[in-house]
C-alpha cells in the first residue's frame, strides 16, 4: 500500500519574493519517511513553517524552523533540518507513514518579530512593538 503527498503549489509568492517547495508529489510505502523541502529568496526572513491538511479537515501546525533551530510540535511525528534563512533549505522528515500521513503538506516563509537575549541559562524574548 501507498500514502500519496500533495505537495501544495511548488513555487508560492510574495511581493517581494518566492517560496518553494519540492517535491510537487510524492508516493511513499507504510512506515517509509517522506522528505519534503522548502527555500524562499525574501531578505530578512528567517522561519519556516509547516502545516499539513487532510481531506475535508483543517491545516495542522506541524513544525517551525527559526535560522538553524527546528521545533516539531509534540505528536506530530516529524523532524525538521535545515536553515530557514534566504536561500537555503530546511527539509520536514515525516516518519512511520500511516494512512493518515496523506495529506497535502504546506510550508510559508516570514520572519521573526522578537529580539532573543541569552543570559545564561535563561532565555527570554523582546517584543520590537
Amino acid at each position: 500500500m501507498y500514502v500519496f503527498f500533495c505537495i501544495a503549489s511548488s513555487v508560492g509568492s510574495s511581493l517581494s519574493g518566492e517560496v518553494r517547495q519540492t517535491p510537487a508529489d510524492l508516493y511513499k510505502e507504510l512506515k517509509q519517511t517522506a522528505k519534503v523541502s522548502c527555500s524562499h529568496n525574501i531578505k530578512n526572513y528567517d522561519r519556516i513553517l509547516w502545516y499539513k491538511q487532510t481531506k475535508n479537515k483543517q491545516l495542522e501546525f506541524l513544525a517551525h524552523m527559526l535560522a538553524n533551530i527546528g521545533f516539531a510540535e509534540e505528536g506530530a511525528m516529524v523532524k525538521i533540518d535545515g536553515n530557514a534563512n534566504k536561500g537555503q533549505t530546511c527539509t520536514l522528515s515525516i516518519e512511520s507513514l500511516t494512512l493518515n500521513s496523506s495529506a497535502v503538506y504546506f510550508c510559508a516563509a516570514s520572519y521573526h518579530s522578537a529580539r532573543w537575549y541569552i543570559y545564561a541559562s535563561n532565555c527570554r524574548s523582546e517584543s520590537l512593538y
